[in-house]
């Protein structure tokens, strides 16, 4: 399974996960279709569906004219206001293209119908695969729009637990700005200190910051490490589900202080990851 990292539009990411041995393909929330299918062509492969996390319009804008250049593709969702939804998919459903299952996790809460992809090969070293849309973002998540803080917490609980070696692929490049606030959460946990040097770096390099993997994720992202004394002893609270709240407010106060997002990977086409690669390779 190889993972095209596509940034579009300001700081979004679509993907194109590749099954290697039959050259089927999947795209993950498509927004600018020609793009995609320019990877599609270059890569030799053969596009057969489309999962979207979401129907906002930076993760489904693009399913109408694929739809129309593709006929037949299945575009496959949970929320009927999907463009060009052909089937609805249901919480616990596994899907199968090639060698790769995928296994579709509901996780409602920053909207109603989100769903998140799980993907995995049999018999296979690399790590699975986590698409998580704006569900869960490298060191944040995204914002409660269409739920409760418990059902946003229910959310996160079920992805924290997929192994920890999941690569995480979200939807956004929010990552330095969601490990200042990290840190304003645990100003002494290395951790959060280390990946935001990092990730720093990164940007200064134009590159993106996906994948992480789930077991970073729960060292130093403060909304999976809503049961950690130093995040409900900054928050005042102790009910996972009020931690978790209080953690929104706090950061809606934290970005409207501080200086505009700076997206990044405007320049980049696309990145190829191998599930297991250190770097991206052009």
């Amino acid at each position: 399974m190889k993972v095209k990292v596509i940034p579009v539009l300001e700081d979004n990411y679509m993907y194109l996960v590749i099954e290697e041995i039959t050259r089927e393909a999947v795209a993950v929330d498509v927004a600018v279709p020609k793009r995609l299918l320019e990877i599609v062509g270059r890569e030799g492969v053969s596009l057969t569906a489309v999962l979207t996390t979401h129907h906002h319009w930076d993760h489904a804008r693009g399913n109408p004219e694929l739809a129309r250049l593709r006929p037949g593709l299945a575009v496959l969702g949970a929320d009927e206001r999907i463009f060009s939804l052909t089937r609805r998919l249901a919480h616990g459903e596994e899907l199968r293209f090639g060698a790769i299952h995928v296994r579709c996790l509901l996780t409602p809460g920053h909207t109603s119908g989100h769903m998140s992809y799980f993907l995995w090969e049999d018999d296979c070293p690399d790590p699975p695969a986590l698409f998580s849309g704006d569900a869960l973002s490298v060191a944040g998540c995204g914002s409660c729009l269409e739920g409760s803080a418990q059902q946003m917490y229910q959310s996160l609980a079920e992805l924290d637990t997929l192994p920890p070696e999941t690569k995480v692929f979200c939807g956004h490049e929010h990552t330095l700005s969601n490990l200042e606030f990290a840190q304003k959460v645990e100003p002494c946990n290395d951790h959060v200190r280390n990946k935001l040097s990092w990730a720093k770096k990164r940007d200064e390099d134009d590159v993106p910051t996906v994948p992480s993997t789930l077991g970073e994720e729960r060292l130093y992202n403060p909304f999976l490490r809503v049961a950690e004394e130093p995040v409900r002893k900054f928050t005042g609270k102790a009910v996972p589900a009020d931690v978790l709240e209080a953690l929104y407010k706090e950061r809606a106060r934290f970005e409207q202080a501080g200086e505009p997002r700076q997206p990044q990977a405007r320049a980049l086409l696309a990145l190829q990851w191998g599930l297991l690669s250190a770097a991206p390779q052009e």
